[in-house]
């Protein structure tokens, strides 16, 4: 006869449940780990990351199309901005910038990136949606319908898009300074700032039921500092992640970089989404549909 496991709620163990009576931070963070596997979210995260990358080329050909056309008369700066958001962008972008023709545009080239982009970014910022529905539970029934994911899956390309140029102007504003340390600390203090903020609307906007301002906060600080982190030392864990595929794989190897990239990014969005769902959480957990110290097999 087959053998199957009855339960593996390792978060109701006797040792788990004393640690989490005796601190409320490791409850928190078990909470948050637990509402990470019971909403599917490195599922969710994966999804997120699919329909992102595919938004990413066609994105950045409408980028420096509309350079292109708004900066004619000042290319140094045109190019200071767009070294900038490459630099976002680790083995990818670093292969774009040493070729820049890859990027040329004209007015076919942007309309028919603009189609891509709004697809593939609508389709990514939908899922962003229902992962943080999954994660506040909204049942199906209650969710908001196509028109209104669709209408707010556009304003997050909207104020995700701000966010990117307000980033690459403050690059290229943060090297004014002359002093190459103080530059460096205005521009991390800037962009966490800007994470933060991104989180923030996406969190409250990016979902059926709207929480507080102030029950966002705390996930998209963590998060917003844990985006910092990766880019500032993103390039190495990815570096890492795709060093034994290069060989094999070539190019290619920077496609798998640029998706370990973003699922990195999703999964930290989707992770800071549920340490406030844990935050919020009312009452002790949820009992378990077993013990699993007493569990048997058949």
């Amino acid at each position: 006869m087959a053998t199957y496991i009855l339960c593996v709620r390792w978060t109701d163990y006797s040792k788990v449940r004393s640690w989490r009576a005796k601190s409320q931070r490791v409850d928190v963070a078990v909470r948050a780990a637990e509402g990470f596997r019971k909403h599917r979210s490195g599922r969710n995260a994966a999804l997120i990351a699919h329909f992102a990358f595919l938004s990413v080329f066609p994105l950045l050909l409408v980028f420096t199309t509309v350079l292109g056309f708004l900066l004619q008369s000042r290319p140094k700066l045109r190019e200071d901005i767009i070294d900038s958001a490459l630099e976002q962008l680790p083995f990818v972008g670093q292969q774009i910038a040493d070729d820049p023709s890859k990027l040329n545009g004209n007015a076919v080239v942007l309309v028919l990136g603009l189609a891509a982009a709004l697809w593939g970014g609508m389709k990514a910022f939908v899922a962003v949606h229902t992962a943080l529905d999954d994660i506040g539970e909204t049942s199906l029934d209650e969710r908001a319908n196509l028109l209104i994911t669709r209408l707010r899956a556009l304003l997050g390309m909207a104020y995700i898009g701000g966010a990117q140029v307000a980033t690459a102007i403050l690059a290229s504003l943060a090297s004014v300074t002359g002093v190459r340390i103080i530059s460096k600390i205005l521009f991390l203090i800037f962009t966490t700032a800007i994470n933060i903020g991104v989180l923030m609307l996406s969190y409250r906007w990016l979902r059926t039921v709207r929480p507080s301002w102030r029950s966002v906060v705390p996930g998209a600080v963590v998060g917003g500092v844990l985006f910092e982190g990766l880019q500032l030392i993103g390039v190495a864990i990815v570096g890492r992640a795709i060093a034994n595929a290069s060989p094999v794989y070539g190019t290619f190897a920077s496609v798998i970089g640029l998706l370990t990239w973003l699922s990195l990014h999703a999964i930290i969005a989707l992770a800071g989404a549920e340490l406030n769902a844990a935050l919020i959480a009312d009452g002790p957990p949820r009992p378990p549909d077993c013990d699993p110290e007493t569990a048997d097999t058949a």
